[in-house]
């Protein structure tokens, strides 16, 4: 007989693949179970089926071989919401969220419209139609399946106020907007963290860029200035190190109001600026 607790201390074979082993134990059991966390410690003396137990052991071996668990699991979450996930794009991160709240900070919920460049799972459009109702946001991507799956996401959610489209960053867009927001590839092509942890299963693609990983987020920048409206803001997400380097480049393209701001674990993570025609 094995108990929950019992279970949950096979997490030690998690600790060469993930810094947070009991957490991915517990995720991992709780989906089993189809029960909360809370479940766990409430019940930790309860008993497992056999069956319970085989299907538990069979996604500690996945995560074992360095499976992300979001991808085990189909679900990750991100604000206040569950999204789908797949393999066709990057897992949604806490540190992102930095990037929705500065989003939120700068425009209040007025009729605005938002885009989000590479939107994936549809993370960062869906959080900010979450919390303002009453702008209009699109996501495009480039991938046929990453559209489909943050369309999925949409209608689960019912966020009528947001849109998906297919193309490569501002290819399917029309008109301006007031707030252009991205987390775009930024890890440099030779980065050995490629070669580490759950990055290895999600698509190259969505990951790196050329020029040190700035490349994307010049071409983001650069074409920005013909989609925003007057005071419009471009803001987006880049590596712990690239703070400086986003943050000449927007200068050097014209933007107002440069800042870069840092994420919970005080690393640079998203620069802004704001542009205005008369810079041109």
């Amino acid at each position: 007989m094995t108990t929950i607790e019992q279970a949950l201390s096979h997490c030690e074979r998690l600790t060469t693949v993930s810094d947070s082993a009991r957490l991915d134990a517990e995720l991992l059991l709780s989906h089993v179970l189809d029960k909360p966390r809370s479940y766990l410690f409430s019940w930790a003396d309860k008993a497992l089926s056999e069956a319970e137990l085989d299907a538990y052991q069979q996604l500690l071996a996945r995560r074992e071989q360095g499976e992300p668990v979001a991808h085990i699991l189909g679900t990750q979450s991100f604000w206040t919401l569950d999204l789908e996930v797949s393999a066709d794009t990057l897992i949604p991160r806490p540190d992102t969220e930095t990037l929705v709240e500065q989003a939120l900070d700068k425009l209040s919920d007025g009729p605005y419209r938002v885009a989000d460049l590479g939107t994936g799972t549809g993370a960062i459009a869906l959080a900010l139609a979450s919390e303002r109702p009453h702008w209009q946001v699109v996501g495009c991507d480039r991938i046929d399946a990453a559209v489909a799956l943050a369309e999925r996401n949409r209608e689960r959610l019912a966020l009528g106020n947001a849109d998906f489209v297919l193309g490569s960053w501002f290819e399917p867009l029309d008109g301006t907007f007031d707030m252009i927001v991205s987390n775009p590839p930024y890890i440099d092509p030779q980065d050995p963290h490629l070669q580490q942890g759950d990055v290895r299963f999600e698509p190259l693609s969505a990951l790196i860029a050329d020029d040190q990983g700035m490349a994307d987020i010049d071409q983001i920048a650069s074409q920005a200035r013909n989609y925003l409206k007057e005071g419009g803001w471009l803001m987006f997400e880049h590596g712990y190190d690239q703070g400086a380097a986003a943050r000449e480049l927007l200068n050097t393209r014209g933007y107002q109001s440069v800042e870069t701001v840092q994420d919970l674990g005080m690393r640079d993570r998203v620069t802004m600026g704001r542009w205005l025609r008369g810079n041109e």
